[in-house]
């Protein structure tokens, strides 16, 4: 069932990394500036609502300290993604700022989606042999999750075919992103007690790293003109609607 539900969830990221496929390889300045803007906001609001508010509910509910798990996690995966900006600037210096950018954002939104595989796996785990409300409840998280990570497949897919890569390989490295849910959700289901205390901190370590991409990054290159902004604060609503809604 955690298999089940976690493919789910990786076949709705290669969905949303479709959208490239309604794009020419040469796209203009404006639209370089709305995908990432879109891409942005979108793990704005998944670092938030996906990741921070359940890391603080988890921590208060093992008898953590919610703002320690929340802030300590939290510089540590800004902190990783700072660590492997400058690895890849002195490993292939030859790179430039776009390709660097790219490689920060798929490892951001990967790393989020380890976090979104576990908890799905625990759900199903947790509901094995329960009433058919606890599965009824694991399978509403998998749809929440798998509808969330549409516009996150788009959020990778996009930059990457704006920047020339083709639409194959923009969605393949798109989907490719959420192919860790899977298999960490099919780990947590088997390693339940170990999984369930450390759920906090993977998350605010998760939010750390998409937020420091997005702050560093992100932002930059689309908030110089309004519509890069726009595109963001779009990107921001639309996720942040889906959260709250599909809870």
């Amino acid at each position: 069932m955690a298999a089940g539900g976690t493919l789910f969830t990786f076949a709705m990221t290669a969905l949303g990394a479709a959208a490239v496929f309604f794009f020419r390889r040469q796209i203009s300045e404006s639209t370089n500036r709305l995908c990432f803007g879109f891409a942005g906001g979108v793990m704005s609001a998944a670092a938030v609502f996906s990741l921070i508010i359940p890391a603080v509910e988890q921590a208060r509910l093992f008898g953590g300290v919610p703002w320690l798990t929340a802030a300590g996690g939290f510089m540590a995966g800004a902190g990783m993604m700072i660590l492997l900006d400058v690895w890849i600037a002195h490993r292939q210096a030859q790179l430039n700022d776009d390709v660097r950018r790219r490689t920060m954002l798929f490892a951001a939104v990967t790393l989020h989606n380890i976090p979104e595989g576990m908890a799905v796996g625990l759900a199903f785990a947790m509901a094995a042999g329960a009433p058919g409300a606890a599965l009824a409840a694991a399978a509403a998280m998998a749809l929440g999750i798998g509808i969330q990570n549409i516009p996150e497949g788009a959020a990778i897919a996009l930059p990457l075919r704006q920047g020339g890569f083709s639409r194959w390989r923009s969605f393949a490295i798109g989907a490719v992103s959420g192919a860790v849910e899977p298999v960490f959700g099919v780990l947590a289901a088997l390693a339940i007690s170990l999984a369930q205390p450390v759920m906090p901190w993977l998350m605010a370590f998760s939010a750390g790293a998409m937020l420091w991409v997005v702050f560093s990054e992100m932002l930059p290159e689309s908030g110089v003109q309004r519509d890069g902004a726009l595109a963001a604060a779009m990107g921001y609503v639309i996720m942040m609607a889906l959260d709250i809604a599909l809870g």
